[in-house]
C-alpha cells in the first residue's frame, strides 16, 4: 500500500522540510486586518511578527474544506492508495471534526487522526507516521497507534505580553490590565490539546523557571520509565532574536544535560494568539526517532 502522510502547518513543518521528508502540508489561514493569508505560502514568521508589532488585528482560522479535498484528490491522482491526515488537536480547533466528515466521502481511504497535539508534538506524530508508512504499516494501523499514544507528550509555555491573549478573547481586558501592571506572567500547560494555566508569577525570569520546573517534574514522574533514546526534549517560542533563542536553549539544556535540546519556532497560527516573546519547553515520546 502506498500511503500519503498529511499534516497541517500547525505542526511547524515548513514547506522545504515537507518536501525533504515526503510529507504533505495543509496550510493554515492567518487573517490580518480582514485579509486571509496561508502559512507557508504568503505568511511567514517575519511578516506575522511585523504585523504583531504594528498591532494589527490578527486571528487564525481552520483550513478551507475545498483546499483539503483538492489536496486529497490530487494525492490519489498521484497513485496513493490511502491517506493519513494528522490535523491539529481536536481540543483546540474543529479542524479534526470537519476533516473527519469529509473523509467519509472517500470510501475508507482517508484516515483522520485525533492525535490531540500541536506544534513540535504534532510534528513528531507526523515523523513517526512517515516512518511507519515507509515500513509497510497500513493507514488504519498508524491511525490507531497515533491515537493510542496521543498523550505521550507534554508542553509548558509562558508569554511575555498578555496583549494577544486579551485581543483573542482568551483573557478579559480587566485581567490583562491588572496582569500587565503587576508584571504577571502566566505559565500554561498543554496536555492532549487542553490549555490550562498552572501558575501565575511575577516577571519573565520566574515564569521561565516555572516552565523548566514543570517539565522536570514530568520527566521525574510521567516519563521516568521511558528509555532515553525514545524521548525528545525541545524548546519552542516566538523569539525574534537569535541571542534570545540561544539563551532559552541554554537555560533548558543546563537542567537536562543528557539530552540534545532543539528549538522550534511556534507556528504562525499559534504565534498569532500568544504574541512575540513566548517561550516553551516540552517532551514527546517518539519510538522511531530517525529524522532530525
Amino acid at each position: 500500500m502506498k500511503i500519503a502522510v498529511v499534516t497541517d502547518t500547525n505542526s511547524g513543518i515548513t514547506v522545504e522540510e515537507a518536501k525533504t521528508l515526503g510529507i504533505y502540508l495543509v496550510h493554515m489561514p492567518i487573517i490580518v486586518d480582514g485579509i486571509s493569508y496561508l502559512e507557508g505560502v504568503d505568511m511567514t514568521h517575519e511578516i506575522l511578527y511585523t504585523a504583531l508589532q504594528e498591532e494589527k488585528k490578527i486571528s487564525s482560522s481552520q483550513p478551507s474544506l475545498g483546499d483539503i479535498e483538492a489536496l486529497w484528490a490530487s494525492l490519489f491522482g498521484k497513485g496513493y492508495d490511502e491517506i493519513l491526515y494528522i490535523p491539529m488537536s481536536s481540543s483546540l480547533s474543529s479542524s479534526y471534526q470537519t476533516a473527519k466528515m469529509l473523509a467519509e466521502e472517500f470510501e475508507a481511504k482517508v484516515y483522520v487522526v485525533n492525535n490531540r497535539r500541536i506544534s513540535a508534538t504534532q510534528r513528531e506524530a507526523a515523523l513517526e507516521a512517515k516512518v511507519m508508512a515507509d515500513a509497510g504499516h497500513t493507514a488504519k494501523a498508524i491511525c490507531a497507534y497515533l491515537e493510542e499514544t496521543a498523550y505521550e507528550q507534554s508542553i509548558y509555555l509562558t508569554v511575555s505580553s498578555l496583549d494577544q491573549l486579551k485581543k483573542g478573547g482568551r483573557l478579559s481586558p480587566s485581567a490583562a490590565t491588572i496582569g500587565t501592571i503587576l508584571n504577571i506572567k502566566p505559565v500554561l500547560s498543554i496536555q492532549g490539546g487542553q490549555i490550562d494555566v498552572i501558575s501565575k508569577v511575577r516577571g519573565i525570569k520566574n515564569s521561565q523557571k516555572k516552565v523548566i520546573e514543570a517539565l522536570k517534574a514530568d520527566m521525574d514522574t510521567r516519563f521516568s520509565d521511558y528509555p532515553k533514546e525514545h524521548l525528545r526534549l525541545y524548546t519552542a517560542g516566538t523569539l525574534k532574536k537569535k541571542a534570545h533563542v540561544e539563551q532559552w536553549i541554554q537555560m533548558v539544556q543546563e537542567q537536562f544535560p543528557a539530552y540534545d535540546i532543539f528549538y522550534f519556532p511556534l507556528p504562525c497560527s499559534v504565534a498569532s494568539h500568544v504574541g512575540t516573546g513566548c517561550m516553551g519547553a516540552g517532551v514527546v515520546i517518539n519510538k522511531s526517532i530517525a529524522l532530525e
